[in-house]
């Protein structure tokens, strides 16, 4: 089963970016970075998202990445659906946090549930056909606006797709953008780039990040 190992940012500072992240979420070896100077404008197509356990964590986590240096995009707030805010690192990766939650059941653990790569496609239906060749499974699937896919297993970064209009919506931001996605999956499978040109890698052991 095809799965993601971790996923590589390519950052115009490593050394920056890597202090900012050790500060922050803590991912350890789901989150790997490495310099780039490929030119990028606008939204880049993807967000990585936090899922937690409670209110209270997202605010916390918000909270230290604002101290950190990320800029607010939605502040946290609650919803239909629980309770979430979106932040944009200082290397330009945008990060929503979420809870299903509604109520604290006790403090911030700082625990992070799930990390979700969620991807803005133009073609749903030709997206998710492509990735389920590549060896995937879906998980969920809500007609031509979402689909999320299984992780191998519950360490592993979980993959989603959204519309990348609707998604730019979800993160408060244009939906307009060019060059580099600034992003590349490492996986379980062979290279390959996917309809919207998202890169994958194979996986190796040797660290992205110098």
């Amino acid at each position: 089963m095809t799965s993601i190992a971790s996923v590589t940012l390519e950052v115009d500072d490593s050394a920056a970016a890597q202090n900012f992240y050790d500060a922050t979420f803590k991912l350890g070896s789901q989150l790997r970075l490495r310099a780039s100077e490929a030119p990028t404008t606008g939204f880049r197509g993807f967000t990585l998202g936090l899922t937690v356990s409670q209110p209270a964590d997202v605010t916390s986590l918000i909270d230290t990445a604002l101290m950190a240096g990320a800029t607010s995009l939605k502040p946290a707030s609650k919803s239909l659906w629980g309770y979430g805010g979106v932040v944009q690192a200082p290397d330009g990766t945008i990060w929503k946090i979420a809870t299903s939650a509604k109520k604290d059941t006790g403090p911030a653990t700082g625990a992070i549930d799930e990390t979700v790569l969620l991807l803005g496609v133009e073609d749903m239906k030709a997206s998710k056909r492509f990735y389920v060749e590549q060896g995937l499974t879906v998980a969920k699937s809500f007609g031509g606006k979402y689909a999320e896919f299984a992780p191998g297993d519950a360490n592993q970064v979980k993959l989603a797709l959204y519309k990348r209009p609707g998604l730019a919506k979800d993160l408060g931001v244009p939906d307009d953008g060019s060059g580099s996605h600034r992003v590349a999956v490492t996986s379980s499978t062979t290279a390959f780039t996917d309809p919207d040109g998202f890169t994958w890698e194979a996986f190796s052991s040797t660290p992205a990040h110098p």
